[in-house]
């Protein structure tokens, strides 16, 4: 796997909606100590929390979901397909570096999994890094 400074390291990494990310953000890292770690424009913000991640996402209906990093991506989407997932998006590669899919599950629960292909400067594609803690 790629050492990709678009994406954090961690394998699972939840996604939150808020109507302000820019509030969202000052308001996690003062409350809840966590540390802005690359700030996409003003719709998206990745976190570092502890020893892992949350990716704060514009969107005021509140919904959540999970961004999932995998060796394969295009194996797991034909498994996944395969076995019944709705594919909401399917495999593209990203200019941030990543390839990526998004499926529903059977109650309706958004899953995007992803696989690093290229280690891309958040500076080319507009994001700002912050703080790579690792």
């Amino acid at each position: 796997m790629l050492a990709n400074r678009s994406i954090p390291r961690s394998s699972v990494i939840p996604e939150v909606g808020y109507p302000d990310v820019g509030e969202a953000v000052a308001w996690l890292t003062d409350v809840f100590g966590f540390t802005p770690r690359l700030l996409i424009a003003n719709h998206r913000a990745q976190m570092h929390v502890g020893d892992g991640a949350i990716v704060v996402t514009e969107g005021s209906d509140g919904q959540s979901a999970v961004l999932i990093r995998v060796e394969d991506i295009d194996r797991h989407h034909d498994r996944a397909k395969e076995r019944g997932a709705r594919i909401v998006r399917p495999p593209m590669d990203y200019p941030y570096g990543e390839r990526q899919y998004t499926a529903e599950d059977f109650a309706g629960h958004r899953w995007t999994f992803s696989q690093s292909i290229a280690d891309i400067d958040p500076a080319e594609w507009g994001g700002t890094l912050v703080n790579d803690q690792g």
